[in-house]
């Protein structure tokens, strides 16, 4: 099982497990350790994970973190660990900051078994930064977030690289807040900046106030035409490439001649091409429908899938493909909307074929 399916098989899980814990002990039990065995430890191998890790500090001896990840016999993740019922968002980690300056790890996590805040040390060396650079919340998953959330596994975990990805996710995560922030109520500094464009008069308290107004305006313009933009652009008649393939071509194009495509597969087919289109031309995105599935392709070549959609059954399900070209997993849906929930995953896929 891929580390995405785990994540989310491990997520559908959680619901049913809230009501029967009602301790930090049954969080750790229940909820904790399972994560960790995710990552990749060994949880009954105390050096891979080392429960209440000693992590003397100046002035105090005996302080335990609850858990240490070690690497070569050195802790490279400290977890401290809170009750399900914490909410992290008042919580201070000031616990965990001691721990993370008198050891040598370079990350640290405070979790209440549902979402985990991880740390380092991006403003200052060898002490926690105040803001974690990347929040997971397993009752919300993100798949872009799963997949930095990959890097942190006992498999992929390279220090020597953790500066870098820790500073882009923290300061993406942080410009994307602001973004959110401006178009959703543009500040008085966001609006001038604007005005100051297209206005060149006295920037009175008057035309600052109008200007708010038409900042307000202009971002939902904006927001409205890109995204109609982007469907028109996918909604374009498909352009098929010629290709010399093998008797398996053939089979399929006489099989796609008896098929008779759903209106489903047609708008899932638009908003597949209306997710791509930041990444590839959209024509360069073919439909080919079968008896047993709905293929999407690149190029219109059956050796590059993107995806295929089951849409006959009463559970509509998404085939998504790996590295490998395999149909990895077949994903339930129960919107059409939830495709855009995986276009991190088509876009990756798309750009593997393009770079070959």
């Amino acid at each position: 099982m891929d580390f995405i399916d785990e994540i989310r098989a491990f997520s559908k899980k959680i619901p049913g497990l809230t009501e029967k814990i009602l301790t930090e002990e049954g969080t750790k039990n229940a909820l904790i350790m399972p994560f960790i065995k995710i990552l990749g430890y060994d949880v009954f191998n105390p050096n891979e994970v080392n429960p209440e890790y000693i992590a003397d500090i100046p002035l105090k001896k005996g302080e335990k973190v609850d858990y240490a990840l070690l690497k070569n016999g050195e802790p490279v993740i400290l977890i401290e660990c809170k009750s399900i019922t914490s909410d992290l968002k008042k919580e201070h980690a000031t616990q965990l900051y001691r721990y993370f300056t008198s050891t040598p790890a370079k990350i640290g996590v405070l979790t209440n078994g549902i979402v985990y805040q991880f740390y380092t040390d991006l403003d200052a060396k060898n002490k926690m930064d105040v803001k974690p650079f990347l929040e997971i919340d397993l009752l919300d998953i993100k798949e872009p977030l799963i997949a930095e959330l990959k890097k942190f596994t006992k498999q992929e975990i390279n220090l020597d690289e953790l500066e870098d990805y820790a500073s882009n996710l923290k300061y993406t995560r942080e410009i994307i807040h602001i973004i959110n922030k401006e178009f959703s109520n543009p500040s008085e500094e966001f609006v001038v900046f604007l005005a100051r464009k297209v206005y060149s008069k006295m920037m009175t308290q008057q035309a600052k106030e109008k200007f708010t107004i038409i900042t307000k305006e202009s971002l939902n313009q904006f927001l409205s035409e890109k995204i109609n933009e982007r469907l028109k652009i996918a909604m374009e008649p498909q352009t098929s490439t010629p290709q010399n393939d093998d008797k398996a071509q053939t089979i399929q194009d006489e099989e796609t001649n008896k098929v008779e495509t759903t209106e489903e597969e047609y708008d899932g087919y638009y908003i597949i091409r209306a997710i791509l289109t930041e990444v590839i031309d959209p024509s360069l995105v073919v439909m080919r429908d079968l008896q047993s599935y709905c293929g999407i392709l690149y190029e219109n070549n059956n050796r590059k899938p993107i995806c295929r959609f089951y849409f006959d059954g009463k559970q509509k399900k998404i085939g998504v493909f790996d590295n490998e070209k395999r149909e990895e997993i077949i994903i339930p849906i129960s919107d059409l909307k939830d495709l855009f929930k995986l276009g991190d995953h088509f876009k990756k896929v798309v750009a593997m074929y393009a770079i070959k």
